[in-house]
């Protein structure tokens, strides 16, 4: 068996994980869901929520994936036996085949319309041929495989060349361009005031669903669902402090959001479009906000290929954890090529029902990307926590240097986080009977 890989850095783990948190959770997810559910209430919502349970809950997958060496399958088998292990961890993977599968499609999606708005632009003559080619589904199913190809042809060549290397390049060029176009928006005509009232949140509008979305945002947007970050959490170095890296890819993460927010919401509203399209906004709202924005082609095409490979980095972690986690499980060296081979042919068949009806992507994305990654990232703190115990995980989190608030963390995770996680969790369920 090969030995297993770590990453070759601290920066570069952080930098990675930043890349696997930003992906589409904050570009294409959070600008919809905060006009979707409530607006800046929700924001503020999801900010608490990011704060108090997001970061403590990485720090526990990383902590279970580092202490193992292991994938989610493995993880809960070397904790809770092989019977129980083996369930919930297969439980855990197919979830996350399900979630890749669309979540592949729309950055098809994106890629092909990246690809429009560089080759045709957006304008009154061409938006009528964007959308008939938008909706061709098969059209959108062929740039989905070949995103799938890419991102599988990246997990081949390991962590080092593949992993690493996408996202040392991915990550600055991201960065950069969001905040090329932050200074755009905020330069139009009436952006600032916009935005500000945007920002007056109006915490009367906030229901039952309102905060399992903002909830399973912040999950999402973190990549926290019981499987990503474990397996991220098994190439961590030993010495590696998790609690000053989760802090690290938090603020990165939530610095992300509020960027794409920053551009996406002041020129949506100074145009007078709808912010709560949904999933859709991006394929319906921006495209027409582009074609009457100033400098809109070059904009458009730059924020969406700049979309495109941060999401690609998220793509990357889903599949990693899914090849991962299977091949390990084998133990042979040749397991993970094959698995590869076999996820390519999978995930093939199950994004397809998505790229022929993008209708269901909003309900497979409550479910699979919001409830059932709550789900799975409640049972990892709950195995690191009651599993591992407290002196192990206070030594993953923290290391060798003790503080007295540390003992205050480890009972905020074993029994405040999870227990508000289900509560919420368990509401919304209630609520919708």
């Amino acid at each position: 068996m090969a030995q297993k890989e770590i990453f070759s850095s601290g920066f570069v783990a952080v930098l990675t994980m930043i890349g696997v948190a930003v992906g589409l959770g904050n570009v294409w997810r959070f600008p919809y869901m905060m006009g979707e559910y409530g607006g800046s209430a929700f924001l503020v919502v999801y900010l608490l929520f990011t704060l108090l349970l997001g970061i403590p809950a990485m720090t526990a997958e990383w902590s279970l994936g580092r202490k193992t060496r292991k994938g989610p399958i493995g993880a809960l088998s070397k904790v809770w036996g092989q019977t129980w292990g083996r369930r919930i961890g297969g439980l855990l993977v197919f979830t996350m085949v399900v979630s890749t599968s669309y979540y592949i499609v729309v950055i098809g999606n994106i890629a092909f319309t990246a690809t429009y708005s560089v080759i045709a632009g957006f304008s009154d003559s061409t938006l009528q041929e964007f959308d008939t080619q938008f909706a061709n589904g098969w059209l959108q199913y062929g740039y989905a495989l070949g995103v799938l190809g890419f991102a599988l042809f990246v997990l081949h060549r390991g962590l080092h060349k593949g992993i690493e290397a996408v996202s040392r390049l991915f990550v600055p060029f991201f960065a950069l361009v969001i905040l090329y176009l932050v200074v755009n928006a905020l330069f139009l005509p009436g952006a600032p005031e916009k935005f500000a009232a945007f920002l007056q949140p109006d915490f009367s509008v906030l229901e039952a669903e309102h905060i399992f979305a903002a909830l399973g945002q912040a999950f999402f947007s973190l990549g926290l669902a019981g499987t990503i970050m474990v397996i991220y959490g098994s190439y961590i170095e030993p010495g590696q402090n998790l609690a000053r890296a989760a802090g690290m890819t938090a603020l990165g993460d939530v610095g992300a959001a509020f960027l794409a927010s920053l551009f996406i919401v002041p020129t949506i509203l100074v145009f007078n479009l709808d912010l709560a399209q949904g999933p859709t906004l991006i394929f319906s709202t921006l495209p027409k906000l582009f074609s009457v924005m100033p400098g809109g082609r070059i904009l458009g095409s730059g924020f969406l290929l700049a979309l495109s490979l941060i999401a690609f980095l998220s793509a990357i972690g889903a599949l990693e954890a899914i090849v991962g986690s299977i091949s390990e499980e084998m133990q042979i060296d040749t397991a993970r090529s094959r698995v590869i081979f076999a996820i390519l042919v999978i995930e093939a068949a199950v994004m397809l029902p998505s790229a022929l009806n993008p209708e269901i992507v909003g309900t497979l994305d409550l479910i699979f990307g919001s409830a059932m990654q709550m789900f799975g990232s409640t049972i990892a703190v709950i195995t690191v926590t009651w599993g591992l115990g407290r002196i192990t995980t206070k030594l993953q989190i923290f290391g060798d240097h003790e503080a007295a608030w540390h003992d205050s963390y480890f009972a905020w995770l074993k029994w405040v986080v999870p227990v508000v996680m289900a509560a919420v969790l368990g509401g919304y369920v209630i609520s919708n009977l």
